[in-house]
């Protein structure tokens, strides 16, 4: 045998699996994914945490822990997420850039797939002024862009964003990334996708859809730029629960575009009620809220490109079990378990 030969069958392999997780396996299957969101508490009360996670579990494929999501201190994601995984909820822990400086998020990162995390969804983070500490200052070592990129090659070339070896290997992590397909300028959104492609994403939720037809403009520059085929693609979904939030996530959250005709619809709904029956008037609201975001599931299957939902109930866990029923997307699928090999790769 040639030397050239002998180095070549001597040459490590790359891992089958990038994570091992379960949501990662799902997408390679080529099932259509569902992941949702659950928020921690403002206090350590974990009964509640449990509580939210008996709501989720067997209705998605991993659920996203937010990281004191608005700028709000609450129980931590990683904390959260240790509790979801002894719980048999895959966790997706989000990690934002505002909180944390490179050492911390690479401590961090370790310290959470030490632990059987296998999923981060890198982000900027809301700013704090939104939050209970306005005046806390942020950090912003790194931006998002930066995070994909030190989290891709800790775990692909086991190495600290510093250059140094992590000796025995890096986190085994699945890298999410946020997309905001009608953020400003919107012409420009895919290409910002593409970025985070580049710089190692392996799947993307996007922020909440409610207009199907500028969603669908989207995902065909997504698709023209051969990006669906590089990252999977959950689209963000959300039940309306009155008029006054679809109106606030309108007017303002940048990213949400609610269409008049949505809104009215959730009007309509509380029409012939007494106004006075405010218990009558919230239940007609919310049922409309999870019918339509059922209709939106149901269209967003049908786009090109599209590989799962991402559905945010905020404040309401309870919802995602009926939307995912009557989205026809249960019971959820059970990947091929993994093998010895690939779980030492894992």
């Amino acid at each position: 045998m040639s030397g050239q030969a002998q180095a070549k069958d001597d040459a490590p392999t790359a891992p089958r699996w990038k994570s091992g997780s379960n949501l990662e396996r799902v997408l390679a299957e080529g099932h259509f994914a569902v992941t949702g969101e659950l928020g921690p508490p403002k206090s350590m009360n974990t009964d509640l945490v449990r509580k939210k996670i008996s709501q989720l579990k067997g209705f998605v494929d991993a659920a996203n822990i937010t990281d004191n999501q608005t700028g709000i201190v609450r129980l931590s994601s990683i904390g959260t997420g240790i509790i979801l995984e002894q719980e048999g909820l895959e966790a997706v822990i989000q990690m934002t850039c505002r909180d944390r400086n490179r050492l911390a998020i690479q401590s961090d990162l370790m310290g959470a797939n030490i632990h059987g995390i296998k999923n981060v969804l890198c982000l900027s983070g809301d700013h704090q002024s939104f939050g209970n500490h306005p005046g806390a200052k942020n950090v912003h070592d790194v931006d998002s862009m930066q995070l994909i990129r030190m989290v891709q090659e800790m775990r692909d070339l086991n190495k600290f964003q510093g250059g140094e070896e992590i000796k025995g290997g890096g986190p085994r992590m699945f890298i999410g990334t946020a997309a905001s397909p009608f953020s400003s300028p919107i012409p420009m959104r895919p290409y910002r996708l593409a970025k985070k492609v580049a710089a190692g994403a392996d799947f993307a939720q996007t922020q909440m859809v409610f207009d199907m037809d500028g969603f669908k403009e989207y995902m065909k520059k997504v698709v023209d730029l051969g990006l669906h085929e590089k990252i999977a693609i959950l689209a963000g979904v959300g039940p309306l629960k009155s008029p006054p939030m679809a109106r606030f996530l309108h007017e303002q959250i940048p990213g949400i575009i609610v269409p008049e005709e949505n809104i009215k619809r959730i009007e309509d709904a509380g029409k012939g009620i007494d106004s006075d029956d405010k218990k009558a008037l919230a239940e007609a609201y919310r049922a409309e809220g999870i019918k339509l975001c059922i209709e939106q599931i149901q269209e967003i299957r049908e786009i090109e490109g599209v590989a799962g939902v991402h559905i945010m109930a905020i404040l309401w866990e309870a919802a995602i079990e009926p939307i995912v029923k009557g989205a026809g997307l249960y019971p959820r699928p059970e990947p091929a378990p993994l093998d010895d090999d690939a779980a030492e790769d894992a």
